[in-house]
């Protein structure tokens, strides 16, 4: 008897894991559906549950927004653990296009759940150092064409898409000068 009420258990803990995993995977399209629509309102909708995110996932779309994010590959969300879902979207954009590279940028997003709702949005990207230098430059060298548009950068500022607009002539002002690297 014991030996079947611990099948039993077994099996209903088994179809409760398979039956959490879809609406994991659908929560965090649903999520990426929502930051691509570049509306705000509907991303702070999915993010009800991840207060600590929301400031820089919101910003972060904002960005996307204002850079021309277009999206060249979108890979299906993956489960990477019982409780975490990456999302991979593979993007061309304005900021890399202005200094001439031929490269498109693969953003993923870490999404954590529970309870069936999403509680933390993290990012990572494979921008090329190239980039992350043209950063350093526009704020080294010209940091009054950023400093309005680029207030509370990736913290909750208020004009994200004029930051991304601002940094992308920065970031063609920096391949235009003897400081952009010879490839």
């Amino acid at each position: 008897m014991i030996r079947i009420l611990a099948c039993i258990f077994f099996l209903v803990h088994l179809v409760s894991c398979v039956s959490i995993q879809p609406r994991q995977l659908s929560l965090a399209e649903e999520l990426i559906d929502a930051f691509y629509s570049f509306d705000s309102g509907l991303l702070r909708s999915k993010l009800s549950a991840a207060g600590g995110s929301i400031p820089f996932i919101v910003y972060y779309q904002g960005w996307a927004e204002g850079g021309n994010y277009e999206i060249a590959e979108r890979l299906s969300c993956v489960d990477v653990g019982p409780n975490a879902v990456n999302c991979s979207i593979t993007v061309r954009d304005d900021p890399t296009l202005a200094l001439g590279i031929d490269f498109k940028v693969t953003d993923t997003f870490h999404i954590a759940l529970s309870d069936g709702k999403i509680t933390s949005v993290k990012t990572s990207s494979n921008d090329l150092q190239v980039y992350l230098d043209a950063a350093d430059w526009v704020r080294r060298e010209l940091p009054e064409l950023i400093m309005e548009p680029c207030k509370g950068f990736f913290a909750g500022g208020p004009t994200p898409a004029a930051c991304a607009r601002a940094m992308t002539t920065g970031y063609g002002k920096f391949a235009a000068s003897e400081d952009f690297p010879k490839m």
